[in-house]
């Protein structure tokens, strides 16, 4: 699925939003936060809801660092067909953090990944920050296990490829 241009605003910012990750490993719950990054959270649950994540790789994991996924292509390269504006970063990227990758200024799309640990320090607050992960034990151990699993020499130059499948199955968005 591709688009031209990023999705009209379709979310409202006073209300909560949750999304269900189902992968093959189990089920990563994400608080979404929308008066953060109002755009962000906009453009992930409009994906979600288009189905645009389902039986997607998760195709970078780096052990204590992160896990990333929301590339339809599954090697890092690939997204929605549309690039849209950095938001300021609000929060911290501690562990359970959720941030679109980009690669660069305004480069944002349908990559995202979670943080493992406590990356503040190492990271520029150049990733929209827009969820959190649950701390749920089901998310948890879900993560734990993606964070486990073998990994081989990606693009990156890191031991960030799995050499297993791990893969998304599909996201659902809550509102309240």
């Amino acid at each position: 699925m591709q688009w031209s241009t990023p999705p009209a605003m379709t979310i409202d910012v006073n209300k909560q939003y949750t999304a269900t990750v189902k992968t093959n490993y189990g089920d990563i719950v994400i608080e979404l936060l929308p008066k953060d990054a109002p755009i962000t959270v906009n453009n992930f649950v409009f994906l979600a809801r288009q189905g645009y994540f389902n039986n997607t790789k998760i195709h970078r994991v780096v052990r204590g660092f992160v896990i990333q996924m929301g590339d339809p292509k599954g090697n890092g390269t690939g997204g929605p067909g549309y690039r849209f504006a950095d938001e300021p970063v609000n929060g911290e990227y501690t562990a359970g953090a959720v941030a679109m990758a980009n690669s660069g200024a305004n480069t944002n799309g349908s990559q995202f990944f979670i943080c493992l640990a406590n990356l503040s320090k190492m990271l520029p607050k150049s990733y929209n920050l827009f969820g959190r992960v649950g701390t749920d034990t089901t998310t948890k151990e879900t993560i734990r296990k993606i964070s486990d699993v073998p990994t081989k020499l990606g693009s990156d130059g890191q031991m960030s490829s799995p050499t297993v499948d791990v893969h998304i199955d599909s996201v659902t968005i809550e509102e309240k």
